[in-house]
């Protein structure tokens, strides 16, 4: 089996793009970014143009497969539109079996280096169904069509019954993270505890006041650095895993540049109580 591929710093994000994915998802890798995020739900995302993207990246020749983390998802019917990639009469194994192939076959790939559960079947609580899926995605992970697994959109209380369910810890959680919630502090604490990679997005559109914060500006203004780079370097450094889904050059090209700003401690514990 093929060793699992290195833990990314930074996922450029392809929800809510449609017709730009293509282009947007070669923009992105050629601006630096070698982590993709998507989802077989063609509500919210057109994983297809994802993989057009990346094939468009093949061709010019500045990267490889080997050189990127590609993640997907498996939607329940709940979460999608009528465009399934999946028989919605067929079991819940078949459903993510038929949804993992469909994924392979639109990223032009023979394996994910992530494969998520797009959200939890219910909103209170950790259900059977959750549980069967999640461990249908574990027979693909074992068949080598995954390399990890993990949840999103998930409350604490969706992670500790998992836990009292014995279920598999997944590899990583991604949840969007409100300042105002704590940065989404006692889900971090779950995963810090369980050695969890904990992925945030939609840091920057979920928390525009903290942009806006004369704290946040301040700093920015003395590190040379732009608000977004900030947040975005605050997040790594409270071990958020950052999505960016920003359409601009110019902001991609920022948010990497960004990796290498280093906060001081003391600034990192202002921005997490700023909103927390």
């Amino acid at each position: 089996m093929k060793q699992p591929s290195s833990i990314p710093h930074f996922f450029y994000g392809t929800a809510w793009k449609e017709d730009r994915t293509p282009a947007l998802t070669t923009l992105a890798l050629r601006s630096g970014f070698r982590a993709i995020d998507t989802a077989n739900q063609r509500r919210h995302y057109f994983e297809a143009g994802v993989g057009q993207g990346l094939a468009d990246a093949y061709r010019e020749g500045f990267v490889t497969r080997a050189d990127l983390f590609l993640q997907t998802k498996f939607t329940f019917r709940g979460g999608q539109d009528p465009r399934l990639p999946y028989d919605p009469g067929a079991s819940l194994a078949a459903q993510v079996a038929q949804s993992v192939a469909s994924s392979l076959a639109h990223l032009g790939t023979d394996y994910l280096d992530s494969y998520l559960l797009h959200g939890p079947s219910s909103g209170h609580g950790w259900t059977e169904t959750d549980a069967e899926v999640w461990q249908a995605m574990a027979k693909e992970r074992d068949a080598g069509r995954a390399q990890r697994l993990g949840v999103s959109n998930v409350s604490l209380r969706h992670l500790e019954q998992m836990a009292q369910a014995q279920s598999e810890t997944p590899a990583f959680v991604q949840n969007r993270c409100y300042a105002r919630f704590g940065w989404d502090r006692e889900v971090r604490a779950f995963c810090r505890e369980r050695q969890i990679v904990y992925q945030g997005f939609s840091l920057l559109t979920a928390n525009p006041e903290v942009l806006r914060h004369p704290f946040i500006t301040g700093l920015a203004a003395r590190a040379g650095a732009t608000p977004a780079q900030v947040v975005f370097g605050f997040a790594r450094s409270i071990a958020i895993l950052p999505l960016t889904g920003t359409s601009d050059p110019e902001h991609m090209r920022r948010d990497l540049a960004g990796l290498d700003l280093a906060l001081p401690s003391e600034a990192v514990r202002e921005i997490e109580s700023l909103a927390g």
